[in-house]
């Protein structure tokens, strides 16, 4: 294709020699262009009409034999032995004499030629005369100048960039008069469309030529190796979608590289090093020789469509030069163009990737460009390249100090990714926790890897070594154990056995300022303050602090997550909410698994203490999907533990019961968030009659919190639990003498505890107290976040008023218990409450027209519906897009026009009809 001119002015050439007017033309083109092919298709018409073809191919590797392209042309059947004989007899002698000598063996063999001319049209053919030795082309010359008048075409291809030795015979054939040059060109946009179009149907063609283009330059050899490629990829039948470059175009790229100059090859490699030829100033540094070198080689490749704008045009080109290059001189270009773009001052990441392609321990200054180079990969979420700089960094670091530091960075990286994974280089990161090695805010970081993995002893034998030294810790190192400590002592209380003076008093003090490592230490504050009953502005304060003050990041993630549990053992699960949905969103998009999974364990004990059982499984289940077992250490207890809660309470008892069967970490058991498993294994044997083992995993926790001076209610209301186990043993006494005991706060923290409290005990007194006891429960239930415990509450009391036979008031209390419980997904307790009842279709209520109540407002009636379904002040504000202070004062106005007092008495003033069917 695109060849038909070329064609055309080679026969005019031929039928002018034919008449007796020789001619001498010369091909030129780029490698691969399509010179050989062009000089066959001419060669064979020519034959064809009669003509004595006597063609010849020169070799750069046959460049040192005298006459080696001369002994081909003679090599021809139409040649006498005779006279090829003389004329290679002549030709040997003179071989190794000087250019005079040579000159005078020249005639007879040109004489020889032209007596064949004599006889018939004789066409010359030297393929790649560029590589032809210097004795032939004198001898082209020679012959040149003398075939004007008789009937020899000669045809001479050659590359486009010409040696310096052979411009001289260029320059000589080109000034004679019946010389002509034929250029060959790469095929056009259209020519490729043509090409393609003879193999492969219009429609594919069209569709694919703009991309083969693109990848091939209209280069023959590699459009030809391309479209073999792709017929091979594709399925019998299946129509062509996309060029496919596969192991025929490498081949081809590679044949392109090695038909050029040595330093052709050479140049190409500098450039799939670099990923782009970039300044050719560097290019030649790096390839160590001279820059007119590299930028002739730049050319070529650009003749020869191999590069576009100094880069190459598709990947797979680049591939195809990588993968030719031998290992060890790509490790060496690698570490050459590391060392160069540093000293250019190029970015890090550039840096860092000649350096890991090197394979090799760089030199000890481009360990900080591998540190840097590291965290700004982990700003593009490229947490693979970052492991592999902070490797060959630890790799490279003689400085034990330094060493240290990148082992603390390097395991933070591995544990977003997984933890267990981690913790086969905790060995290695303990050994650096030396006095003046770490630095002071990787110190708590690095104690609570090992208190996840569930190595606390090792963890506080670590920080009494580091305390206990004869010097004694510097300032910072000092200040970060003491946040370590911290750290430890809230994740196990009973650690602070271990630590002198460590006693929950000090736990609960606030971190002294300055503190390094403070995020953990401000955490573990703020946990110890909200167990201590510091539900006002002390621990939530401290808390906020914390999820303020620092960003989600490696060092942050536990210290955030826990101040979230802060903020619920304070009872601000609408707090611990907003900030958990912001985390979470920083980290989407993100590859952060470990972040994701406990951010969605603490989201889920969010939603279980708002009675959401739903969503509490939801967030669980995806938290233990993110990561393995083994990656979850001792923070399995977060979301197992509310797992096994929430398919409780909605009836899954056989799922809860397989969860508790998988085994735990028996560190565990000594933790914090263990205590929320034993309660939650608690609560499942009490659902499933286990009503012993469930009363020994209650008294269990409350003998730990005991002894680690945790006892709070807002942790483990474990009297509570222990409580409903005596009354399912039918034990009361037991029950009354023990929920009795549990610590009575008078803070807004403690609602759901005293809820929770108060309706135990309501069970165990008789009926007209028990009344005006859930009458307290709910009215403080109401005022909280947990709508679980308002159904129970709300259907105990609806009871209540059965018993006493007031059926209107029970009912309405009882259906509104079934829709919290309903909202909540408690499904057995939604059958407890109103067995057979599976829609619960309850009609919404209006004011009673009856009534001597003065007619609310639309907006009031809004109020009185949804607090009258058991929603909350916060909820109701939500829902209707107003503040909390106007729904108490629409409450207070409904009060007063429905001559009632409090909240739970509204049901008994509304009557049921469809005037509100919208609100509901």
């Amino acid at each position: 294709m695109e060849r038909d001119s070329h064609l055309a002015a080679l026969n005019d050439l031929l039928q002018s020699a034919k008449t007796g007017r020789g001619r001498v033309v010369l091909v030129s083109g780029a490698v691969a262009s399509g010179k050989t092919q062009l000089l066959e298709s001419f060669t064979e018409q020519a034959m064809n009409e009669g003509v004595l073809l006597l063609d010849a191919t020169a070799s750069r590797a046959e460049r040192d034999l005298p006459f080696g392209v001369l002994r081909k042309i003679f090599d021809h059947p139409s040649i006498t032995d005779r006279l090829r004989t003389e004329v290679l007899h002549r030709m040997d002698d003179v071989a190794e004499e000087g250019p005079h000598a040579r000159m005078q063996a020249m005639p007879y063999a040109s004489w020889a030629l032209m007596q064949l001319a004599a006889e018939r049209t004789v066409v010359i053919a030297v393929d790649d005369v560029h590589c032809a030795d210097d004795h032939s082309l004198q001898f082209l010359l020679y012959l040149a100048r003398r075939v004007r008048q008789v009937r020899v075409l000669i045809v001479l291809t050659q590359t486009t960039r010409l040696r310096q030795e052979q411009l001289a015979f260029h320059a000589e054939l080109l000034r004679q008069p019946h010389c002509s040059r034929v250029q060959v060109d790469m095929l056009t946009a259209r020519g490729t469309a043509d090409v393609l179009a003879g193999h492969l149907s219009p429609q594919a063609a069209a569709r694919i030529s703009t991309e083969c283009h693109r990848i091939t330059g209209g280069n023959p050899l590699l459009l030809r190796a391309l479209l073999e490629d792709s017929r091979s990829s594709r399925d019998h039948g299946e129509p062509f979608q996309r060029p496919a470059p596969a192991e025929l175009f490498s081949q081809a790229v590679r044949d392109c590289l090695h038909r050029g100059e040595p330093e052709t090859l050479l140049v190409a490699q500098g450039v799939a090093v670099l990923g782009g030829a970039g300044s050719t100033a560097l290019l030649s540094r790096v390839l160590d020789v001279h820059a007119e070198v590299a930028e002739q080689g730049l050319k070529d490749l650009d003749r020869c469509a191999v590069l576009t704008d100094g880069a190459f045009r598709d990947d797979s080109a680049r591939d195809a030069v990588l993968a030719a290059t031998p290992k060890a001189v790509l490790q060496a270009l690698h570490l050459r163009a590391a060392q160069l773009l540093h000293k250019d001052g190029a970015p890090a990441l550039e840096v860092a990737r000649h350096l890991l392609a090197a394979q090799r321990d760089p030199d000890t200054v481009m360990v900080p460009v591998l540190q840097e180079a590291a965290e700004y990969a982990l700003v593009d979420d490229d947490v693979e390249f970052a492991l592999r700089c902070l490797e060959l960094a630890h790799a490279a670091c003689p400085d034990e100090e330094d060493r240290a530091v990148i082992k603390a960075r390097l395991v933070s990286v591995v544990w977003r990714l997984s933890p267990a994974a981690a913790e086969g280089h905790l060995p290695q990161l303990t050994a650096g926790l030396r006095p003046g090695r770490l630095p002071a805010r990787d110190v708590a970081l690095s104690l609570s890897y090992l208190a996840w993995s569930g190595h606390l002893e090792n963890a506080a034998d670590t920080v009494r070594g580091l305390t206990g030294t004869p010097a004694g810790p510097a300032a910072p190192e000092r200040s970060a154990l003491e946040a370590g400590r911290r750290w430890l002592t809230m994740i196990s209380p009973a650690l602070r056995a271990v630590f002198p003076g460590s006693g929950a008093d000090q736990a609960a003090a606030p971190p002294a300022a300055g503190l390094t490592g403070d995020a953990h230490g401000q955490a573990a504050s703020a946990v110890a303050a909200a167990l201590a009953g510091d539900h006002g502005e002390g621990a939530v304060a401290e808390a906020q602090r914390v999820l303020q003050r620092y960003r989600l990041s490696d060092n942050t993630l536990q210290p955030l997550a826990f101040a979230l549990l802060a903020l619920l053992y304070t009872g601000r699960a609408d707090l611990a909410q907003a900030w958990c949905e912001r985390l979470l969103g920083e980290c989407q998009g993100r590859r952060t698994p470990a972040w994701h999974a406990l951010l969605s364990a603490v989201r889920a004990e969010i939603a279980l203490r708002q009675g959401d059982l739903p969503g509490a499984a939801h967030h669980a289940n995806a938290a233990m999907s993110l990561m393995s077992r083994q990656s979850w250490g001792v923070g399995i207890a977060l979301p197992l533990a509310t797992l096994v809660q929430a398919e409780t309470a909605m009836g899954r008892h056989e799922e809860a019961t397989a969860l508790l069967e998988q085994p735990v970490p028996e560190a565990l058991f000594r933790t914090l968030p263990g205590l929320h498993y034993l309660r939650a294994r608690g609560r499942c044997h009490l659902a499933t009659g286990r009503y012993h083992a469930a009363l020994e995993d209650f008294l269990t926790c409350g003998r730990l919190m005991g002894e680690w001076g945790v006892d709070a209610p807002e942790l483990v209301p474990w009297r509570v639990d222990a409580a409903e186990a005596w009354l399912a043993l039918g034990d009361p006494d037991q029950a009354r003498a023990l929920a009795e005991r549990q610590p009575r706060r008078g803070d807004a923290g403690a609602r759901r505890s005293r809820g929770a409290q108060l309706l135990v005990l309501a069970r165990t007194v008789e009926l007209k107290r028990r009344l005006h006891v859930l009458k307290e429960a709910v009215e403080i239930l109401e005022q909280g976040d947990d709508r679980l415990q308002l159904a129970i509450g709300l259907g105990e009391l609806g009871n209540g008023y059965r018993a006493l036979g007031e059926f209107n008031r029970a009912r309405l209390l009882v259906r509104k218990a079934w829709h919290v419980a309903k909202a909540c997904g408690a499904e057995p307790l939604c059958q407890q409450l109103m067995p057979g009842d599976a829609d619960g279709e309850v009609a919404t209520a209006q004011v009673d027209a009856t009534g001597e109540a003065e007619a609310l407002t639309e907006a009031e009636s809004r109020v009185a519906l949804l607090a009258a379904h058991g929603h909350t002040n916060r909820e109701i504000a939500t829902k209707l897009y107003v503040t909390v202070s106007t729904v108490e004062q629409h409450l207070t106005r409904i009060y007063r026009k429905l001559k009632v007092k409090r909240r739970r008495d509204l049901p008994s003033k509304l009557a049921e009809s469809s005037m509100a069917a919208g609100i509901a």
